[in-house]
C-alpha cells in the first residue's frame, strides 16, 4: 500500500462530488428528513412488512407473566428461567410462576469472582497485554453468560421463587455493584501476579485467594443481600374448571358450584405448602425437567468450524469445577428441526442471537423486511450468517425464549413467537415476532433436550470436544 499521506485522505473534490449526488436524488432528501425527525428505525419501518407478520401462531405455549431484566446483563438467566418455570407452572398446575433470578446472580458473581482469580493463577506467566490474559481480564464478574452457566449454578445451589428473594436496586440495575467488584477483582489479580514474582508458592496464593473471596462475598452481601439458605414456600393451584370457565363465562353450566352450599368467599383451591425447604430440595422437587438434560446447539457456518463437530470453549466456565462451555455445531436443517420437535412436543426453548440487527424493540420485530434500512439508505446489506460471525458484526448478545412458531401450508415455519425478558411495554405485551428468515440469518443458539437430538447428533456428545480460545467467535456471553 502507498505511504503517500495525500492518497489516504478524503478529497475535497471528492466530498463536493458526493453531496451534489446526494441532493439531486429526491429520494434521499425524503429520507433524511424522515431520518432526522423519527430516527433510523422509525424511518426504516415498513408497514407491508409489519403486516406479513401477525400474531398469531399454529402451535403456541402457554406462559406466565413476563419478566423484566431491566438496566442488568442477565437475560441468559431469565431465558433460562422462563424456560424452567413453563414446566414448573405446567407440573403443579399454577397460574403462574416466578423464580429469583436475584438468587442466582448473587451466586453467579460469587463463583465468577472465584473462576477469575483461578484463571489468574493459572496464567501466571502471561504477560498482562497477551490475547489470552486480556480476554480473562476484560470482564472479570460481568453480567453475562450461556445456558452451561446456570446449568452449573442450579446444580450446586439450586432455585428458590422470587417471594423467597425479591429484587434489589442492584440486581435491577447491576453497572455500579459490578464496576467496584471488578476494580477489587483486578487489584487481587495484581496482588496475586506481584506474590507469585516475589517467589510466594502456590500454597500461599490460593490461601489469599480464599481470603480475598471473603471481600467479594461481603461486596455481593452487601449490594444483594445475602441469599437464604431455607425458606417458606406457597403457593394455590388453579380449579380444574379454570380454563373452561374462561373459554365462555357468559355459559351458565361452566359454574360448577353447589347451589345449595353456602357461599362465604373463602379460596378453597388446592395448596403447596413448604416450611424450611432448602434450595437444592425445591429445584430436585418441583422442577420436573434435569438441567444437565439440555444440550447446546449452534449454527455457525464458518470453514473454521466445520459442522458435526463437538466444541468446547477454554476459560469460559463460572463455576470452576463445573468445566467450561461446549457446543455441538450442527447445519441449519438439523439446528431447526430440534427447535420444531422441542416445540410441537410442548416445550418453550432458550435460545441467543443478535438482538441488534433488522429489531424494533418497541413494537416488536424481528425481521429484514419490516426494519428496511436497506431502502432507507440506499444500498443493500449483503452478509451472510458466516460473515457476521467471522468479522464480529452479529455476534450472539442476548438470549430469549421461544414459546411458539407458526407453520404454513406446507408444514415449514414461517415465523416464531418470542417470549423477551424487557417487561410487559417492550414488543406486544411483552412478546415480539421473528420471521423464520430472521431465525436463519440471526439465531446462532438453541438449548435443546437430548430426546430432541437426532441420533447422528446425539452420538456427537461423547466425541473429543475441539478447544477454541476465548476470544473466538461464538464465545462473546449474552448479555
Amino acid at each position: 500500500m502507498t505511504t503517500d499521506v495525500s492518497a489516504r485522505a478524503i478529497k475535497p473534490e471528492l466530498l463536493r462530488t458526493y453531496t451534489e449526488d446526494f441532493n439531486k436524488d429526491r429520494a434521499n432528501l425524503i429520507a433524511a428528513d424522515a431520518a432526522v425527525s423519527a430516527g433510523v428505525l422509525k424511518a426504516a419501518t415498513d408497514y407491508r412488512g409489519v403486516r406479513a407478520l401477525p400474531r398469531d401462531f399454529s402451535i403456541e405455549l402457554k406462559q406466565g407473566s413476563i419478566t423484566n431484566q431491566e438496566r442488568s446483563g442477565r437475560c441468559w438467566m431469565f431465558a433460562s428461567l422462563n424456560t424452567l418455570r413453563y414446566e414448573l407452572m405446567h407440573r403443579w398446575n399454577l397460574e403462574d410462576f416466578e423464580f429469583s433470578e436475584t438468587y442466582l446472580f448473587f451466586w453467579d458473581a460469587m463463583e465468577k469472582s472465584n473462576t477469575y482469580l483461578e484463571n489468574v493463577l493459572r496464567t501466571l506467566d502471561e504477560a498482562t497485554d497477551s490475547r489470552l490474559f486480556e480476554a480473562i481480564n476484560w470482564g472479570p464478574s460481568d453480567d453475562g453468560g450461556w445456558w452451561q452457566m446456570f446449568a452449573a449454578l442450579v446444580n450446586k445451589y439450586g432455585l428458590v421463587p422470587k417471594s423467597a428473594y425479591p429484587e434489589s436496586e442492584n440486581s435491577r440495575n447491576s453497572d455500579d455493584f459490578k464496576q467496584y467488584l471488578n476494580s477489587k477483582l483486578r487489584e487481587f489479580a495484581a496482588e496475586l501476579r506481584r506474590r507469585s514474582a516475589a517467589g510466594a508458592s502456590e500454597d500461599e496464593l490460593r490461601a489469599l485467594k480464599d481470603e480475598y473471596m471473603g471481600t467479594v462475598y461481603r461486596i455481593c452481601a452487601v449490594a444483594l443481600g445475602e441469599p437464604p439458605e431455607k425458606f417458606d414456600f406457597f403457593a394455590r393451584t388453579k380449579d380444574d374448571d379454570d380454563d373452561e370457565k374462561s373459554e365462555d363465562k357468559s355459559d351458565a353450566k361452566a359454574c360448577k358450584c353447589d347451589k345449595n352450599k353456602d357461599k362465604t368467599g373463602k379460596d378453597e383451591r388446592p395448596q403447596i405448602r413448604e416450611i424450611g425447604i432448602t434450595p437444592l430440595e425445591f429445584y430436585k422437587k418441583y422442577v420436573p425437567v434435569d438441567v444437565n438434560d439440555f444440550v447446546t446447539l449452534a449454527n455457525a457456518p464458518l470453514k473454521n468450524r466445520p459442522f458435526n463437530q463437538r466444541y468446547r470453549i477454554r476459560f469460559s466456565a463460572n463455576v470452576a469445577e463445573a468445566g467450561d462451555m461446549e457446543f455441538v455445531n450442527v447445519p441449519l436443517d438439523v439446528f431447526k428441526k430440534a427447535a420444531l420437535d422441542q416445540l410441537t412436543a410442548g416445550h418453550p426453548i432458550w435460545f441467543a442471537c443478535d438482538c441488534t440487527q433488522f429489531a424494533l424493540r418497541k413494537d416488536g420485530f424481528f425481521d429484514q423486511s419490516v426494519v428496511r434500512v436497506d431502502q432507507l439508505f440506499g444500498t443493500e446489506f449483503t452478509g451472510d450468517k458466516a460473515h457476521g460471525l467471522e468479522y464480529g458484526d452479529s455476534p450472539s448478545n442476548h438470549a430469549m425464549t421461544f414459546t411458539g412458531v407458526n407453520l404454513g401450508e406446507d408444514g415449514k415455519p414461517n415465523r416464531w413467537k418470542v417470549e423477551n425478558s424487557w417487561g410487559k411495554d417492550a414488543g406486544k405485551d411483552g412478546y415480539y415476532v421473528m420471521s423464520d428468515a430472521w431465525f436463519d440469518r440471526y439465531v446462532t443458539e438453541l438449548i435443546i433436550r437430548k430426546e430432541y437430538l437426532d441420533d447422528a447428533t446425539r452420538a456427537l456428545l461423547t466425541a473429543e470436544p475441539v478447544e477454541l480460545d476465548p476470544w473466538q467467535p461464538l464465545t462473546r456471553r449474552c448479555r
